[in-house]
């Protein structure tokens, strides 16, 4: 495997990125994607430093050759520490929980806290700081044609607290490149799948189709998709080919939800999907779970936001990330596939 991985980092071929040797720091390794990259940074030969909290989960990147420092990512002690003699940073601290119903906690890791590490960055003599952003940044088409990075954004009105969080992070670092030199590169990344994802929260459509736990798909619904090992090859390959102060979409395709859950139910012989429900409901059930939420005070991972991003989706062009990078994502069904037989075989070893 980690051969494989040290392939794919190194962007075997001309033009890839070469990591062997890099110092890198990972910010945010007990991620799905911050995991991701670290696995792909040690396989490739890179030295490999990540800043973790104690009590961050480490089932990501165990086994792997790097050195572990701990403490708060957000105290600026802390953060010019793990920076120091480092190359490049790899910034994938993100919270992702778009029910909660207050959007401050959101705002505090994802735009003050950033603001913090982004302070010292500037003064760490870096040569890149490779962002995790969200393709959820980028403009919807609005009649289903395919969006890129220098698309308009134009539906902040319907886009929720987690989003507007996200946006303000991204303005933020796009704004510290600009203006006070910080070699920044953003990765607008769409929906990753692929193992060993411990803590599923895109994969959980896959993961509940694999368990044969997704009697129906949403109708008339899809999205954009990624494997979770070509995202960390993306991010790779910024770190040495990305332009500083540009955007890059990393998404391999469109994928309806029928297709998604279909592929996963099929991968490990669970029951198909076996009917569509329209987005009507979706929305109808979001809306009630957020009335019972706000009677019980508590926050529900579907309500009528998490409705509206399902649907707010349309096709997005990552012809950019190709070209500048040398980035050729592969069909991310595979990953969907190792994602359905990882969850099953993870439960069965669990009995």
């Amino acid at each position: 495997m980690a051969a494989d991985m040290a392939n794919n980092s190194d962007g075997a071929g001309e033009g890839g990125a070469t990591v062997a040797g890099q110092r890198a720091l990972v910010m945010g390794a007990s991620g799905n994607v911050g995991a991701a990259v670290t696995r792909h940074l040690a396989a490739g030969g890179a030295d490999v430093r990540v800043l973790l909290r104690q009590s961050s989960s480490t089932k990501g990147i165990d086994g792997f050759d790097v050195e572990r420092v701990y403490g708060d990512p957000f105290d600026p002690a802390v953060a010019a520490a793990a920076m120091s003699d480092r190359e490049v940073v790899y910034y994938c601290i993100v919270d992702t929980r778009a029910e909660l119903r207050d959007p401050a906690p959101l705002f505090a890791t994802n735009v003050e806290g950033l603001r913090t590490v982004l302070d010292v960055a500037v003064h760490a003599d870096l040569q890149r700081f490779v962002f995790l952003s969200t393709i959820g940044t980028i403009a919807v088409g609005l009649n289903g044609e395919a969006v890129d990075e220098d698309t308009p954004f134009h539906w902040a009105d319907k886009a929720g607290g987690y989003i507007e969080s996200r946006r303000a992070a991204e303005e933020l670092v796009l704004t510290y490149a600009a203006e006070r030199g910080l070699p920044a590169v953003v990765a607008n990344v769409s929906n990753p799948y692929g193992p060993p994802d411990w803590q599923p929260r895109q994969g959980v459509f896959v993961q509940m189709a694999a368990l044969g736990k997704m009697p129906f798909y949403i109708r008339g619904v899809a999205t954009e998709v990624v494997g979770i090992d070509d995202v960390a090859d993306a991010m790779l390959r910024a770190s040495r080919r990305g332009r500083v102060g540009q955007r890059y979409i990393v998404s391999e395709r469109y994928m309806t939800h029928r297709e998604l859950v279909t592929t996963a139910a099929d991968a490990v012989g669970a029951r198909r999907p076996r009917f569509g429900v329209p987005m009507a409901v979706v929305h109808a059930v979001g809306h009630l779970c957020e009335v019972v939420g706000a009677v019980l005070r508590r926050d529900i991972p579907l309500n009528s936001q998490g409705a509206r991003l399902l649907a707010l989706t349309s096709p997005a062009s990552h012809a950019k990330a190709t070209r500048e990078l040398g980035w050729h994502p592969k069909p991310t069904e595979h990953s969907i596939r190792r994602a359905a037989e990882n969850y099953l075989d993870r439960v069965r070893r669990d009995r």
